[in-house]
This record gives C-alpha cells, structure tokens and sequence, in this order.
C-alpha cells in the first residue's frame, strides 16, 4: 500500500498507528489483546468490511493436528471482533487429543466421532466426508483450516471443496518424492492440496516444492511451522518438567531416546534397529536406551523379543506429550522415524538419527542438524557412534537455530487469513514471511540429505 493510502486510512480510522512491518503490528496486536482488528492488522479495506466477523473452521483430527491447530485458534482467539472460530474434531487420537487439548485451554466446538474399531482407510475417509459434508450445510464458513498430512486433513479439505468452501492448509508442500513413504501422508498431502486456495507453507523449501507442482506465488505463504510456536507455549507454562520414567535411573548417563512405530519400519527393519541398539549398548557403557514402545503387535512383539532385559535399555510404556518433549530436552540424541520429532529436535538443539530412507522434512538435514541413517544396522551403529564418541560431531549437529519455525506462524497465519479473506495483494510481503536459517556446516562434518551409506 502506498503511504498516502495508508495515511488516508489512518485518518478515517482514527488515527490507528503506521505499523513499518509484520512483527511491529504482532506485538501491538498481542499487547491490545481482544482490541478489535480494524485499521490495525486489517490494513486497506473499509471500516464496515473490517468489522464484518470472518467464519473460520479449524478442523483436527490426531494428537499432531491438535498441537499443530491450537496456536493458531489461540491467535484466532485474539481477535473476537474479526474472526468466528469453529473448532471441528474428528476424533483420530481420541484419549490424547483430551489431553493436549487442555493444556493449551483450547476445547472442541463440534465432535464429529467417526472413529470405528479395526476400520479401514477408506471407510474412515467416507466417514469424515459423510460428517463434514453435513457438519458444512448447517455451518456456512468463509474458510476451512486443515493441518499436515492425516486422513482428516484430506477427507475435510475434499468435503468443503464439494461444498465451495475455501481451503487453506497450515504446513502445505512437504514433499518426500515417494508416495508410499511416508504411507499414506504422502498421498493426503498431495491430495489436499490439489483443493486448496491458500497453501500455508512452513518453511521456503515447502514453497519451493508448491511452485514446482504449478501453484501460483500468490497462494502461497511461509509462515514457520506452528509446532515452533506450541512448543515454545509449552515451555512458558513449564508442561514439559517430569522426572525420567519409572525404572530410569537419573544416574547421569546419556539418555539415547528412540521412537520407532512406522509401518515402513515393521519386521526385519525393525529388527535391525533393534540390533543396532543392543550393539551400541554394548560399545558405550555410560549410555541408557529410552524406547517409549508403541502398543501395535507388530512394533511391541519385535522390539521385545529382541530388547527385553537388556542392561541399560529401558522399553517403556507409551508416554503422553509434554512427557515425550521431557525426555526430548533430557536426551543427548535422538534416533527417530517419526516426522514430528524430526521437527522437534532441532528446538531442544537435539541431534536427530532419522530412520528412514526419505524424508518430507529435509530441512534439518539439510542444516546439518539431523542425519537420514535408513534402518541398517551398520549405519545406525555407524552414525550413532559418531556423536556419542567425537565432540566435534556432536556440537555440529546441535548447534544452529532452528529451521522449521521462529515461533510466530500462528500470527503470521492469522494475518495472512485476514487479507486473503478481504482480497488483499500481496496476503503477506515477502519481508514478513519465515525466512528460514542460514547455516555454514563444516566440510565434511555431515553428509547431504541423501541416505548415508
């Protein structure tokens, strides 16, 4: 907007204050707390336009989509006078959305219950578009927030597309290059974005792979991913605080903390992770192995058989999380084929050993922060070794900042949802959008994103 436009407003809104960038007109926005929005983040429309209420739907479905959403109905939150919030749950992760739901003080405004024992993919997809489907006659809004890459976030993005309902996609753009890895987020993801208007990338990479599959510039945004923000919300109100586990000595060894539950990781991947540990154990006596052990037969029999009463490896029960992020910020590394931890570690500065033979999150791989070790044993073994014996190794994947966010995509969503709506160009400038991280990594210190081998 040129500055005469925007004195001219100024006046007509009573002299609401000139905002010289994005992170000024957060921080005014957040002292103002409910302060109506109008002049102030809504910028260059009308005074009647900017009081209109925009009807927001913020649909969830799993414990990830739960933490993911609820900075942004937070931020929503703020600003009552502009913004209609619907919270919409499907009910994925039913026992631990409860929970996390809770300690940010969010709550569910409509539940759509469509989980089912032992159902299928496909019946769980016909169920939320059934749900939705009527949940979006009786609810008109001007817009459906969907998150990542669920079954939830697909099925709801396809429902509102029937019924001509704008879509916009917080962490849009995630790419491994194989739709069967991740299974089936890889396809979900893809697919929701094929119905949506505005793509809320995470990180310039993401951008980077929306633009490669043809989606104009203007629809999208980079924003940080909002995990950044829930996490560093969860340290402000100390959640994250928990002893070690039952049966963990606080003896000052280095906590190697393992998650391992991915369908691509059942039988003889496993198997081999399993044996990776057992060798490692026995090759670094001042370790202690921490396995929150996923309940599945397929992942708990395996990891059993070939880690049960093995000195210094601890295979816990399932844990909720704020205990998961306790151990996180506890462990010296991380050994993972979860997509969340891979985003979660880089904020505790946590090296991360990632399971997988490809990732849709490459950026802490890419940053030097994270290594893509697949599930042989020789490399885990390699790899790991690597950071529990060499210094050096270790401070070069832990340091940096990191990559995935800077703590204010809640805000910049909202900002971005406020222009859009009111056709506004550009929906946010360049200069207010997440730049990412910047990083030199010493030659040879890490490989490339590649599977290392």
């Amino acid at each position: 907007m040129r500055v005469s436009e925007l004195t001219l407003q100024q006046h007509a809104l009573q002299q609401t204050p000139v905002f010289p960038n994005f992170l000024t007109r957060v921080l005014y926005c957040r002292i103002l707390g409910s302060q109506p929005r109008t002049g102030l983040c809504a910028s260059n429309y009308g005074l009647q336009e900017a009081l209109m209420k925009k009807r927001i739907g913020i649909v969830f479905g799993t414990r990830p989509d739960a933490i993911k959403m609820a900075p942004v109905i937070l931020e929503l939150g703020q600003h009552p006078d502009e913004f209609e919030t619907l919270a919409i749950s499907t009910g994925q992760h039913r026992q631990m959305l409860d929970q996390v739901l809770q300690a940010f003080d969010v709550s569910a405004d409509i539940e759509l219950d469509v989980m089912r024992h032992n159902q299928s993919l496909s019946e769980l997809t016909r169920r939320i578009l059934e749900a939705m489907d009527t949940l979006l006659t009786k609810n008109p809004l001007d817009c459906l927030l969907v998150q990542g890459d669920t079954t939830t976030a697909f099925a709801a993005a396809l429902a509102a597309f029937y019924k001509k309902v704008r879509v916009a996609h917080v962490e849009a753009g995630l790419r491994s290059g194989d739709i069967f890895q991740p299974w089936p987020e890889e396809a979900n993801r893809k697919l929701a974005g094929v119905v949506t208007q505005l793509h809320f990338a995470p990180t310039p990479l993401a951008r980077e792979n929306l633009l490669a599959e043809a989606v104009p510039s203007d629809h999208v945004v980079v924003t940080g991913n909002t995990i950044v923000d829930a996490v560093e919300r969860l340290q402000e109100m100390h959640t994250i605080e928990h002893p070690l586990p039952d049966g963990v000595p606080d003896d000052g060894s280095q906590m190697v903390l393992v998650t391992s539950h991915r369908r691509e990781s059942w039988g003889t991947e496993l198997q081999n992770i399993c044996d990776a540990l057992v060798q490692l154990v026995e090759r670094f006596p001042k370790i202690r192995v921490v396995y929150p052990v996923h309940l599945n037969p397929n992942v708990c029999s395996t990891v059993q058989a070939r880690l049960g009463n093995r000195d210094r490896v601890h295979l816990i029960p399932p844990v909720d999380y704020f205990q998961f992020l306790s151990l996180l910020r506890r462990c010296h590394i991380v050994l993972t084929d979860s997509g969340g931890v891979q985003e979660e570690a880089p904020i505790f500065h946590k090296p991360a050993l990632v399971l997988r033979k490809v990732t849709e999150r490459p950026e802490a791989a890419q940053m030097g922060m994270a290594k893509i070790v697949g599930t042989a044993r020789d490399v885990i073994v390699r790899e790991a070794s690597r950071l529990l014996s060499n210094p050096f190794a270790y401070q070069t994947m832990a340091s940096g900042d990191c990559p995935y966010g800077d703590g204010l995509a809640a805000a910049r969503i909202t900002t971005a949802l406020s222009r859009w709506l009111d056709g506004e160009q550009p929906i946010l400038a360049e200069a207010e959008q997440f730049q990412g991280t910047v990083r030199h990594v010493p030659l040879g210190a890490v490989r490339d994103v590649q599977l290392a081998v």
